[in-house]
């Protein structure tokens, strides 16, 4: 009989771990220390980016400054059309991740200024200025000059990107109107089945109708300006009516002055005549006759 080894394992170990859970993934990691880049889970598991969004933006994190990331370049990089791609970066920009400004320079060349955000609401911070010296220098060092005003005024901070307009309000509250607003923001999916609101986004975007229609808007021309040229992909529709109805607020109608009405009749303390006069008195002939007769 066979020399038996108990200490021996019965076969070779698996190169593919055991699953901890009866389904789902199984993650092998391996630790990076060379050409990695950091994305939160907040951007990874997002609840509202789509995920060519979510992958566009991992990609715009990883990439050195100064690199090209307009439409046409991603367009030609990645197999989605640039149609994909703006719709895409438009969700970046729409939840914080992205911050695009047009900046004409002194040759007269408009260009796009691009800011990435690792983490939304973020303000743009100044380089790391240098390490700090030691307390106490082994050798002494001559005085530095004094600095310059101009030198020694700290660099002005970048600002982060521009706060969203606020949705315009009604001047004065109208029930109809508010009701009126409801009702035409509810039916839209009637008209365009891409429209469909949450209940909270109907109350947040009623006032804003409202104060179309107090401007004199019908509530037909509200419901054209909508749903007019809608994008094919649209996956934000409260997004895009609050940034029409804010965009697009038309004009306050002109205040007209009221046309004054004739003066009241009156009654002629000398000849009982009735006449128009803004208060009582005697009428033309009497104070002719009254001015001749002194």
């Amino acid at each position: 009989m066979a020399l038996q080894h108990p200490s021996a394992p019965s076969c070779a170990a698996s190169p593919v771990p055991r699953p901890t859970a009866r389904s789902g993934v199984v993650h092998v990691n391996t630790r990076h220390t060379t050409r990695y880049t950091v994305v939160g889970n907040h951007l990874a598991q997002h609840r509202e980016l789509s995920l060519v969004a979510i992958g566009l933006a991992c990609h715009i994190q990883s990439l050195p400054v100064g690199a090209l990331i307009g439409i046409k370049f991603l367009a030609a990089r990645f197999p989605e059309s640039e149609h994909r791609i703006a719709g895409a970066l438009r969700e970046l920009e729409a939840h914080g991740y992205l911050a695009r400004t047009r900046e004409r320079l002194p040759s007269g060349k408009v260009v796009t200024r691009t800011v990435s955000y690792n983490q939304p609401g973020t303000a743009v911070t100044a380089a790391p200025g240098p390490s700090r010296r030691p307390e106490r220098p082994q050798k002494p060092t001559p005085a530095a000059p004094k600095p310059t005003p101009e030198a020694a005024r700290p660099p002005a901070p970048t600002p982060g990107p521009a706060p969203r307009e606020p949705l315009p309000k009604p001047r004065t509250p109208d029930p109809e109107r508010h009701r009126t607003a409801a009702a035409l923001l509810a039916e839209l999916p009637r008209h365009v089945p891409g429209l469909l609101l949450a209940e909270r986004d109907v109350h947040r975007l009623t006032p804003a109708v409202v104060a179309w229609l107090e401007r004199g808007a019908t509530p037909d021309a509200v419901r054209r300006t909508l749903t007019a040229r809608l994008p094919d992909d649209l996956k934000h529709p409260a997004g895009l009516l609050a940034h029409r109805l804010t965009a697009l607020l038309p004009p306050s109608l002109p205040t007209t002055p009221v046309a004054a009405g004739p003066d009241p009749l009156q009654t002629c303390e000398g000849c009982d005549r009735a006449f128009r006069a803004p208060a009582p008195g005697r009428c033309r002939d009497c104070r002719s006759d009254h001015r001749k007769a002194a």
